[in-house]
């Protein structure tokens, strides 16, 4: 095999949770670009059909279904759907997920359970509900976009926090436990990314100067710029492919640099 022919997904079925828009869509977009037949899910019917027209535009027959990650028997049925429909799913995306900023001591425990539920317990649930086929047919791939908050805190993030870096964790068990049938589990932690939702974050000040925390971001981080979807697109196809068919139980940070970095000095 060529050494490009192994980051091929040709004949592979990937579901990608949550992935509409932002980095799920982006990741999902470039697995079809490698060969893979997407399939998607999201929480609602308005999302799911936003999702399949931006899918459209791009020229890809994305299969998108209605599903609550964080419902056991919603996903057990939505996988086994999947495979009646188009075929059982190689690859997994554990890609859903939220946060909320309130500081700790503001958070209520119900809002902590939410957010460490679709964050934690759910990607828990959709993998449990892939690895029994991914054994019978021989392998399979596991994604979870993890995040720097896997390593770091950060004020407000408790919630997300903790549920990210058990979210690391949980890649390491699905490794140790399931890697003798051919599974990789591995990890990816995205830095600061161009979104939407980040994009108040990084306009100019009507001076000319940057937002402040846009300028935080960027002394923060060794390539002196927020990382893009696209950036997120080739580890996301390298974990997939049978290029990393040794790599198991591993975050892969995409950040720039951040996390190697202690920040510049003080002038």
């Amino acid at each position: 095999m060529g050494i490009l022919n192994s980051f091929s997904l040709e004949g592979k079925v990937a579901l990608v949770t949550g992935a509409s828009y932002g980095i799920g869509f982006a990741i999902a977009c470039g697995m079809h670009d490698a060969g893979a037949k997407i399939v998607f899910n999201d929480i609602n019917q308005e999302l799911v059909d936003k999702g399949i027209a931006a899918y459209k535009e791009k020229g890809i027959d994305a299969k998108g279904y209605v599903c609550d990650v964080t419902d056991e028997d919603a996903v057990n049925a939505l996988v086994a759907k999947i495979s009646a429909e188009v075929g059982d799913i190689n690859i997994l995306v554990n890609n859903a997920g939220i946060i909320k900023r309130i500081p700790m001591c503001e958070m209520t425990a119900a809002q902590f359970r939410q957010v460490v539920d679709v964050d934690l317990n759910a990607p828990f649930i959709v993998s449990k509900a892939v690895i029994p086929t991914m054994i019978k047919n021989g392998g399979g791939k596991i994604i979870n976009i993890c995040s720097m908050m896997s390593e770091l805190g950060r004020e407000t993030v408790s919630a997300y926090a903790a549920a990210k870096g058990g979210l690391k964790m949980l890649t390491r068990n699905i490794a140790s436990e399931y890697g003798e049938f051919n599974i990789q589990c591995n990890g990816i932690g995205p830095g600061y990314i161009e979104t939407p939702q980040t994009a108040p974050l990084r306009e100019r000040q009507a001076d000319g100067s940057r937002h402040p925390f846009d300028a935080f971001i960027i002394a923060k981080t060794p390539a002196a710029r927020w990382g893009t979807t696209a950036d997120l697109v080739g580890p996301a196809v390298f974990l997939a492919s049978e290029a990393s068919n040794f790599v198991n139980g591993h975050v892969l940070y995409v950040d720039g640099g951040i996390l190697a970095y202690i920040g510049k000095q003080p002038q």
